[in-house]
């Protein structure tokens, strides 16, 4: 494991805050899991945590933009968003088939009652972050 510099804007810790509180450990559980994934991934020294269209986002200088969010107008559900362009999301729907439930090719979406597949959602979060380090390979390298 390398050394991880995490430069996060504050205006993140206040999306997370208002979240209500049904749904902010949920969302606290994925930020978690990105951070999780950065520092076990060598080659992520550097993620910035921003806001993307008022989402929590994740940046790094080899990866695709990873934001997630959860929405009043679909208040039991909870994503992570992914650029609809990449292969990102068709390639986890090939990989991992029903593990997960997918909106489109953007995203990844879970139940507020969902048991989150830690370590398969791990592998997508580092595929997203390193994406353009392994866009090339066979299933992305999953």
């Amino acid at each position: 494991m390398g050394t991880l510099q995490l430069q996060s804007n504050p205006a993140v810790a206040t999306v997370f805050k208002n979240y209500p509180d049904t749904v902010r450990k949920k969302m606290e559980t994925l930020r978690q899991l990105v951070l999780e994934v950065a520092q076990e991934t060598p080659e992520i020294t550097k993620l910035e945590e921003t806001l993307k269209w008022s989402e929590p986002s994740y940046l790094t200088n080899k990866g695709s933009t990873l934001r997630m969010d959860w929405k009043a107008k679909s208040p039991h559900q909870y994503a992570l968003y992914f650029q609809c362009s990449s292969m990102l999301v068709s390639t986890f729907k090939m990989v991992y088939g029903n593990t997960f439930s997918y909106e489109g090719n953007r995203a990844i979406v879970f139940q507020l009652e969902d048991k989150l597949p830690v370590e398969e959602l791990k592998n997508c979060i580092r595929t997203t972050l390193q994406y353009h380090k392994v866009k090339h390979l066979p299933s992305l390298g999953l």
